[in-house]
């Protein structure tokens, strides 16, 4: 049925005579082919939540590939709620879905505060959904509140993420057991630096396509490097099935325990202000703007996406932000591209052969291509800081405030010692407390009376000041 115009897709129908390239069906073959690139160039990002998750919970080989396709599964369902969209949900917009990273430290707070690791996943699962459907009801709301979330608390919220997630890719270098002999030895350590310098090379000798996919074809290599020194297992595609589905709750029933639930809503909010920024910034590139209406289905999507994902044994998801330069690289702007990719997630999740590929990865292999694949995430961080005018006064303080209360938990694990475990769950999550310093901050310096006024300005954070005259 023909969709309607609206105020976000004024300039044409999807079936109008003069369609507007985001509704344009491309031919079969470069849908597929396009599709294909979208989905290699956030494989790697989806999935790297699961592993780590699951390596944190102790999942053996196969339960990490289960939990592995299953996020692959339902980070193609989100893309096509995000894409294709139904009723009020959906950006249509040529938007990728899948696991964010902002919810990795949070869900591995959760599994450390968990006596029983067999109930971490369950609890995790009843968090998101809580989280889930918190946010679909709010999103309308957090549309109009966008204001709030301005490039420098962004900016600092995504520079966390990746800090925060930089450790995980030191400790898959030195190998998968820390009480192994060769933990950290030469041998792991070599592995990591020989993939880190493969993905180096392909991103500055190579160019389209080979270029987009150059942290999954330094894990192919990296891996292939590996196998004479007897550190890639291929024991767990052997024992995948070529077929098979993610079973709702195999994990177990989800559980709700309130700490978590509080420490997975802040990663919502996190996640929804990444996708308002990037539905903003997607929409000047397809030259179709998001307006308030388009971003509130879109948040939709994210949320609702998210609610139904533990249910698959999934987690928490929300756009990709590579696949918003894919698009502007490539100028291919049709949102059925983007469900083509979607599709070929959810028939990856359904191929658990296809889903294990990744559990034959050595860990010291995840680690070299980690340290680019995070990196990335602290540098895009940083570049959305650039645009945050950072020559205001109240703004480096935001920054050098937020940015010091999120990385407690990385220089100072054992700060919040004296908590309790409940509230250790959210402070020991740097992207859980400085998004809420960030954005504390940013009302009192920039909303609020009685702070600053907000066009002083600074030649460097260091400078004196001088007094006001009041």
């Amino acid at each position: 049925m023909a969709a309607q115009p609206t105020s976000s897709s004024k300039d044409a129908t999807p079936t109008g005579p003069h369609k507007h390239p985001v509704d344009e069906k491309l031919p079969a073959l470069k849908m597929a082919t396009s599709g294909l690139q979208h989905v290699a160039a956030m494989y790697a990002g989806v999935v790297a939540p699961p592993l780590i998750v699951g390596a944190a919970v102790g999942l053996t080989a196969t339960e990490l590939t289960f939990l592995t396709g299953a996020c692959l599964f339902t980070a193609g369902l989100a893309t096509f709620l995000q894409t294709l969209g139904i009723w009020k949900i959906g950006a249509r917009l040529p938007f990728v879905n899948g696991v964010t990273f902002a919810g990795v430290a949070p869900m591995i707070a959760v599994v450390n505060s968990t006596d029983d690791k067999s109930d971490a996943l369950p609890v995790i699962f009843g968090a998101v959904i809580v989280a889930g459907v918190l946010g679909f009801f709010t999103a309308p709301f957090f549309s109009k509140a966008v204001r709030f979330f301005p490039p420098v608390v962004t900016g600092t919220v995504i520079t966390l993420i990746g800090i925060s997630l930089m450790p995980v890719a030191f400790g898959w270098a030195q190998g998968p057991n820390p009480t192994a002999d060769d933990y950290g030895s030469t041998t792991n350590l070599g592995l990591a630096g020989a993939t880190l310098v493969i993905v180096l090379l392909l991103r500055r000798f190579t160019r389209g396509f080979v270029k987009q996919i150059a942290v999954l074809l330094g894990l192919v290599v990296g891996t292939l490097v590996a196998i004479p020194f007897g550190a890639t297992d291929f024991g767990p595609v052997a024992d995948a099935a070529v077929v098979g589905f993610p079973t709702p709750f195999h994990f177990g029933a989800p559980q709700f325990q309130l700490a978590a639930i509080l420490s997975m809503c802040v990663v919502m909010v996190v996640s929804m202000t990444e996708s308002t920024a990037d539905m903003l910034a997607l929409g000047e590139i397809v030259e179709r703007p998001a307006d308030e209406r388009t971003i509130a289905a879109g948040l939709r999507a994210d949320t609702l996406g998210s609610a139904l994902s533990p249910v698959f044994n999934g987690f928490m998801c929300s756009a990709f932000a590579q696949n918003i330069g894919l698009v502007a690289m490539t100028r291919i702007r049709s949102r059925y591209v983007v469900a083509t990719g979607g599709g070929f997630l959810v028939l990856m999740g359904l191929c658990p052969m296809a889903a294990s590929l990744i559990a034959v990865v050595p860990r010291p292999v995840l680690g070299g291509a980690g340290v680019v694949l995070f990196g990335s995430v602290a540098a895009s961080g940083i570049q959305t800081l650039v645009k945050a005018g950072l020559e205001k006064d109240n703004n480096v303080l935001i920054v050098a405030v937020s940015l010091a209360v999120g990385i407690i938990p990385i220089t100072a694990p054992e700060f919040y010692h004296a908590f309790p475990e409940t509230a250790k769950i959210i402070l020991d999550s740097g992207i859980s407390t400085g998004c809420v310093a960030a954005v504390a901050l940013n009302l009192v310096f920039n909303h609020l009376g009685g702070g600053r006024a907000a066009d002083d300005e600074v030649t460097s954070p260091m400078d004196p000041q001088p007094a006001s005259i009041h």
